[in-house]
């Protein structure tokens, strides 16, 4: 089993920056890729960015290229969303997914694992 805890969201204006952490513990040892993806009120999970075991690979959602940076550092666990010029329609909660494979993957029913999630909300 593996844990994951988000951590970092907030109330920002638009423009601003934010650092999403996801902290992972258990049996965290082995290839997980990892993913984050955000649901706003009334709408689907969607997709927003993904990063594979090794951190070599990444992909974002259309909507956030260029804006959003996903990274891991595997001696912490930690894998983070670094948000930057915010827009009031990113305002969502964030969830932080994990799953035990090599490749990364932007279809939320490839991971099995899932944080709690942490609200972000950007004013205009």
């Amino acid at each position: 089993q593996v844990q994951l805890v988000e951590s970092g969201g907030g109330l920002v204006q638009a423009g601003d920056s934010l650092r999403l952490s996801c902290a992972a513990s258990g049996r965290t040892f082995g290839a997980y890729a990892m993913g984050w993806f955000r649901q706003a009120p009334g709408k689907e999970r969607e997709f927003v960015a993904a990063i594979n075991w090794s951190g070599s690979s990444k992909y974002y959602a259309d909507f956030v290229k260029g804006r959003f940076t996903i990274s891991r550092d595997k001696a912490k666990d930690t894998v983070y969303l670094q948000m930057n010029s915010l827009k009031p329609e990113d305002t969502a909660v964030y969830y932080c997914a994990a799953e035990n494979r090599f490749s990364l993957s932007t279809t939320r029913g490839d991971y099995g694992y899932w944080g709690q999630g942490t609200q972000v909300t950007v004013s205009s």
